[in-house]
């Protein structure tokens, strides 16, 4: 339902209602009477560039690349379900009134109120923002113009992408302007720098200046880590390199290895190290103990040198090459043997694409294939796909698809909005307000170690699975000189999803059994992207699904969840028995690196991995 003809624009009232809820939760007073919401609205984004912040925020140009130059006028009309919207108003004026029985005003009693609990929002869960009066105001004013203006989100009319597009900037708006997020705001701030009579003031700045330096906020502490020293530790050595990776040979644990190497295609747009983090969670040195003889692609942190590289390159002189190195040092290609394969996110969707040229090429190289929260079907990519538009795709293929880099920390800082709270203004307050050093944490150190893209590689990959999902289409693209199939990928595959996953949805990963041409087995773990994936089953935490009867796997994820039963733990063993099937008999461990074919050029983790964004 939209406003009728003789009232104000359904657009005109969320922007005025926009400004005026904003005045008041965020700077009290600071909008004059009548004054133009559009206006209001500008002058507090000068105050905030004016203080070194903007919102958007200046570190995340990912999803709102292309939108600087844009005004209102161009922004898209909105209506709204009145109904909807008066019960947001409603709930808005209850709010509100509950909030001008001021903390600390006479009570009927005589007694002073107290200020309410502020909810379960661990922002605000200490007891100096209950114990506080303004501290508390301040804190139940956001959380209620933030309710009221996720209900105008929700009240939006119109189709999912464009209501998704609204939700998500009102969230990054909400989320930004917690009063949480601000010194004079903050009462665990305050009080931290009167118990230390400033000097965490001091090293605020300090940590601040040293994160402008590097170039990205930190998330841990990176003084504790170092490649090669306490993370990618696990024995091995590079054994080939060209202009696009290493290829890492592991040492065998063992005295006997299967026969089918193992050969893990990580994604291109982080390092490889995430599945080599520390002894205790890398799933390299698992496999390897596992009894296979394992090799890992490191993929170079792309310069100015491979500004040129296509998705076409990446497949043939990366994937392909890797695959035909791996058979060669074991002895495979002499015999027509197979090695095995396991792809992890974006890597898996370059895996995936490689075996289906191999496959249209007639080259019976791989024996089985592991997708680890993959994409190969991108009909359901979940946040991510709310900005990705036409213009948007045109934009960037004017920007890079003729040549040039995307910027690594560009990447990073996209995935990082997507979770603001957790890996974003967390870390502003305990950095700069609190002069904290973050804990030292693993994953977090990998996430911060970020990775360039060739432009024109991105474009592609853009335009084709994100936006219009040709990769999923049989014989809709062809990567070099092949027209790519998956259905002609007719090997086991095991596909893993992970149940929290915000940027492979679940829903997505389990979408490509519908197109590989092979028995397939779905497994699903608990938590995230990262998380889910890296569980090694000394840490007996979470648990996953499985379904037993594999060969009638059901159309839909959904239908999928509701047959599958859970078990305790991690979901690694149940891979590693699946993969010893495909793995050929035990035979000998190698005792050099390389083989007869290839001299080991430099120990593990190599140059690559260690050159920086």
């Amino acid at each position: 339902m939209t406003a009728k003809r003789d009232e104000p624009s359904a657009a005109d009232l969320f922007q005025q209602w926009l400004a005026s809820s904003w005045a008041s939760a965020a700077r009290p007073g600071a909008m004059p009477a009548g004054a133009d919401g559009a206006n209001w609205l500008k002058a507090w984004q000068d105050q905030l560039q004016a203080q070194g912040l903007a919102f958007p925020p200046a570190a995340t140009p990912g999803p709102f690349a292309g939108w600087e130059g844009r005004t209102p006028a161009a922004a898209p009309q909105l209506s709204f379900d009145m109904g909807k919207l008066q019960e947001v108003q409603q709930r808005y004026l209850e709010d509100t009134r509950a909030l001008l029985k001021a903390p600390g005003a006479a009570a009927a009693d005589g007694e002073v109120a107290q200020p309410a609990p502020t909810s379960r929002d661990k922002r605000f869960s200490s007891e100096a923002w209950r114990s506080n009066p303004l501290a508390a105001y301040a804190a139940q004013s956001y959380q209620a113009n933030a309710r009221a203006l996720q209900g105008m989100a929700e009240a939006l009319e119109g189709d999912d992408k464009q209501r998704g597009r609204v939700r998500f900037a009102i969230q990054q708006w909400i989320d930004a302007m917690a009063p949480s997020n601000f010194l004079a705001l903050n009462p665990d701030a305050l009080k931290k720098a009167i118990d230390t009579q400033g000097e965490s003031i001091t090293r605020g700045m300090h940590n601040l200046l040293g994160d402008l330096r590097r170039g990205h906020m930190s998330q841990t502490d990176e003084t504790v880590f170092e490649v090669g020293r306490n993370m990618a530790t696990t024995e091995g050595a590079v054994v080939f390199e060209n202009a696009y990776f290493q290829l890492i040979e592991y040492k065998p644990t063992t005295a006997k290895v299967y026969e089918r190497p193992l050969l893990i295609v990580p994604p291109c747009i982080n390092k490889y190290y995430i599945l080599d983090l520390q002894p205790e969670n890398s799933l390299v040195r698992y496999a390897v103990e596992q009894g296979m003889h394992t090799f890992v692609v490191s993929w170079r942190n792309p310069d100015a040198s491979l500004a040129q590289a296509t998705w076409d390159d990446y497949i043939e002189q990366a994937v392909i090459q890797a695959i035909a190195v791996t058979r060669q040092i074991g002895g495979q290609d002499k015999r027509g043997g197979q090695i095995n394969t396991l792809g992890f996110c974006v890597g898996g969707t370059l895996l995936g694409t490689a075996l289906a040229v191999l496959a249209e090429r007639g080259q019976d190289w791989v024996s089985s294939v592991t997708l680890l929260t993959t994409f190969l079907d991108f009909d359901d990519t979940g946040v991510l796909d709310l900005f990705i538009d036409e213009s948007f795709i045109r934009l960037r293929e004017m920007q890079l698809g003729q040549g040039g880099l995307l910027k690594g920390q560009e990447l990073a800082s996209t995935f990082s909005f997507l979770r603001p709270n957790e890996l974003v203004w967390n870390y502003v307050v305990g950095n700069y307000l609190k002069g904290e050093t973050p804990p030292a944490f693993d994953l977090l150190y990998w996430n911060s170690d970020a990775t360039n893209l060739p432009g024109p590689f991105y474009a592609w990959y853009l335009r084709n699975t994100y936006f219009e999902n040709n990769l999923a289409q049989p014989g809709k693209v062809t990567v070099c000189g092949s027209p790519v199939d998956f259905g002609a990928v007719d090997i086991p595959a095991y596909l893993y999803g992970s149940r929290e996953d915000h940027i492979v949805p679940v829903a997505g990963a389990y979408a490509s059994t519908r197109l590989l041409g092979g028995p397939v087995r779905f497994v699903m773990g608990a938590s995230g992207h990262i998380a889910g994936v890296i569980n090694p089953p000394a840490k007996k935490k979470r648990s996953y699904w499985t379904l037993d009867d594999d060969a009638a796997l059901p159309e839909t994820w959904g239908e999928w969840a509701e047959a599958a039963e859970e078990q305790p733990g991690s979901w690694w063993p149940d891979w590693a028995q699946w993969l010893a099937g495909h793995a050929g008999k035990s035979v000998n461990a190698p005792k050099t690196y390389g083989g007869k074919t290839h001299a080991a050029i430099e120990p593990a983790p190599g140059r690559y991995v260690r050159a920086k964004a």
